[in-house]
């Protein structure tokens, strides 16, 4: 069955997630990795919804009584506004909290800290068929808030600030790759000047996304950091530095939901 408008699979489910009503929660931690969701969702006390395709893999379960899905997505913020997109068809109210990796622009910044985004650079095309290139994309408050709480309740080192998210890893991440053109070579600096704590690849889709939708949606992430674009310091120079790092990051994406779910239903309360 195809919808002109919404493309469905021969299960009646949205096409690309292989996901339909009922079968995501409204809290969803996402990531770009299916590496990283499945180890997400090792913490999960039961999962009733696994749905693979593609690059796409949706996992749905309980953390702590809590409904919670995970969704990976692939690289890039193409892949993520197809995600968040379908998503929302089939839970409208979605609060979507991305946990991604990053490379750092600031020298104070380490290997293994976490970047909350504040606002997002949209240095890439996909964000700009949803808003105008003025349009200036921010995390959900309350998204922040609880993730901000959580760094500081799980002692996991912070920074809070501007992320810039682009559509490429090499060339737009100003990386030279032998036999293909570096076009600013100057992009890292620019952008350190400018401010920006981190570059990455999806953020962008979800905050912008979140905004301008009619659905009361809300968006907002954190990225561990693997390297330090300004120093050269990286956590692959230590296994046990880069495991740290992603158990820091999904522990501290868990305990964001679990104050945001607290703050909505004292919310629902009053």
């Amino acid at each position: 069955m195809v919808d002109a408008e919404l493309p469905r699979n021969a299960q009646g489910r949205f096409y690309h997630l292989n996901c339909g009503p009922g079968d995501l929660a409204a809290y969803i931690l996402t990531c770009g990795d299916p590496g990283r969701a499945r180890k997400i969702a090792h913490y999960l006390d039961n999962v009733a919804v696994r749905r693979r395709n593609r690059e796409f893999l949706c996992i749905t379960g309980c953390y702590h009584g809590l409904p919670l899905s995970v969704m990976a997505t692939g690289i890039g913020p193409d892949n993520t506004a197809i995600a968040v997109v379908e998503a929302a068809q089939c839970v409208s109210n979605a609060t979507f909290i991305r946990l991604g990796s990053c490379g750092a622009l600031q020298p104070e910044i380490n290997p293994g800290d976490l970047i909350l985004t504040e606002r997002v650079l949209r240095d890439e095309a996909t964000t700009h068929y949803y808003a105008p290139p003025a349009y200036e994309a921010r995390a959900h408050p309350q998204v922040l808030q609880a993730l901000e709480e959580a760094a500081a309740e799980l002692g996991a080192p912070y920074y809070v600030g501007l992320t810039c998210t682009t559509a490429d890893f090499y060339s737009g991440q100003a990386r030279q790759a032998p036999g293909f053109p570096l076009l600013e070579p100057g992009k890292v600096e620019r952008l350190r000047r400018a401010g920006v704590l981190n570059m990455e690849m999806e953020m962008a889709a979800y905050l912008t996304l979140a905004g301008v939708s009619t659905y009361p949606l809300r968006a907002g992430g954190a990225c561990a950091v693997l390297n330090n674009r300004i120093t050269g310091a990286s956590v692959f120079d230590s296994a046990r530095l880069k495991a740290l790092a992603e158990k820091r990051l999904i522990q501290v994406g868990l305990r964001a939901v679990e104050i945001l779910a607290a703050e909505d239903w004292l919310r629902k309360r009053t």
